[in-house]
């Protein structure tokens, strides 16, 4: 096919570590499209050459359609379908038009340099990431791989883990794995002094927690204290059931309406690394204190709306379930979230005043049947009495969940 994009995965070891295959595809080439560093890695020959601009994505389309009916090549780091340019052009262009010769993977050499299983390491992504993304995959015993955004990540890596409690932490950082110039440096995150290491690098980490660091898990219930917040907190237990009800299902998306301090939201994306959430708070203070939230747990790519419901509901990408806690009584909003929710979708809405509960239950009764639930939770928590221990309750919660049928009237 004219139109054929070959991507060609280039190790550090440039030519010298490319199949013949490769090679003939890279000679063969009219067009060849790759970063600096890659390309420099090619020999010299008669290929136009294009240099990625920065920003690429935006720019991607237009530099295919202008290699339309000429050889093109495009050259990607190690394997292009492992967060690489490889997806992105499948995507673009569908599976047929893109045929990929890969190169090992990062992963798969920082595996055989250190000995480690690669279906037992938790691989984490922070190119055009945030660093605080990789506190998903810490967990006390367990492996992980960061693949670096630059020479600085591994320190800020670091930093962070000791932050966590994680300082003891043995860290191994192995820099432009597969070339001549490859090295590893190994130390803790505690005692890291490495300030910048080569922009290609891939970190490895071996979790050690310090005795009475706080386990964070990816199941639904996080401690209360794991959050930063003003009292507008959806409590442990109340968040583990409502949770439940919302099940969440990776990649979907969910709105998190009246987020307070943001933890179901949090919840929600902590869940699986390709959930999504948008968390609509219009107190500007309780926006930035969830924000931080999201970076202290782990899922810096929450998207935070700051506005009051159901003005700011406007134009949001239609939610897989919604999530109404400090808004359920706002006038419109359950109607607007009904109305914007996917067929088969969950809306979920916890009540614990009067008024609250009159409109969650106006609105079961409004859908009724199979469709709609609704449960009261009371939670009691042991404290202390004199000198004894007895009961605290909690308020009640109110659970209300709706999950909305194919060809309702406000879907059509």
């Amino acid at each position: 096919m004219s139109d054929r994009i070959t991507v060609v995965g280039v190790g550090a070891d440039g030519w010298a570590g490319l199949s013949p295959e490769a090679r003939e595809e890279l000679l063969a080439a009219e067009v060849l499209m790759g970063s600096a560093r890659q390309l420099a890695l090619i020999p010299a020959g008669t290929a136009e050459r294009v240099t990625w601009p920065s920003p690429l994505l935006p720019a991607l389309p237009g530099l295919i359609e202008a290699g339309r009916g000429r050889a093109v090549c495009v050259l990607a780091s190690g394997d292009p379908m492992f967060h690489g340019i490889g997806t992105t052009l499948v995507r673009l262009l569908g599976a047929g038009r893109v045929r990929v010769l890969p190169s090992p993977s990062s992963v798969s050499l920082a595996c055989a340099r250190l000995g480690w299983a690669a279906d037992r390491v938790e691989v984490v992504s922070l190119v055009r990431r945030p660093a605080e993304a990789v506190h998903t995959a810490v967990h006390d015993g367990r492996r992980v791989l960061v693949l670096s955004a630059d020479g600085r990540t591994p320190a800020r890596v670091a930093a962070l883990l000791t932050a966590r409690g994680y300082g003891a932490s043995p860290m191994t950082v192995l820099e432009r794995l597969g070339g001549e110039a490859e090295r590893l440096v190994s130390g803790t995150a505690g005692g890291w002094s490495l300030t910048e290491a080569d922009d290609l690098n891939v970190v490895a980490v071996e979790c050690v927690a310090a005795p009475g660091t706080v386990p964070l898990p990816v199941l639904p219930g996080l401690p209360d204290e794991a959050f930063e917040h003003d009292g507008q907190l959806t409590k442990r237990e109340v968040r583990a059931v409502t949770m439940s009800r919302l099940a969440p299902v990776p990649g979907e998306l969910l709105w998190d309406v009246g987020a307070g301090a943001g933890s179901l939201a949090i919840e929600w994306m902590r869940a699986h690394p390709e959930n999504r959430a948008i968390a609509v708070e219009r107190d500007g203070d309780r926006a930035g204190r969830l924000t931080r939230n999201a970076f202290a747990l782990g899922v810096p790519g929450l998207n935070v709306v700051t506005g009051a419901a159901p003005g700011a509901l406007g134009g949001l990408t239609a939610p897989d379930a919604v999530f109404v806690g400090g808004a359920v009584s706002v006038p419109g909003v359950i109607e607007a979230c009904w109305r914007a929710l996917r067929p088969g979708g969950r809306l979920v809405a916890n009540a614990v005043t009067v008024e609250s509960e009159t409109t969650v239950a106006a609105w079961h009764a409004r859908i009724g049947g199979s469709h709609s639930e609704m449960v009261r939770l009371a939670v009691s928590r042991a404290a202390p009495v004199g000198g004894f221990t007895g009961w605290r309750p909690m308020m009640p919660v109110t659970i209300w969940t709706a999950v909305k049928p194919a060809g309702t009237q406000e879907e059509r």
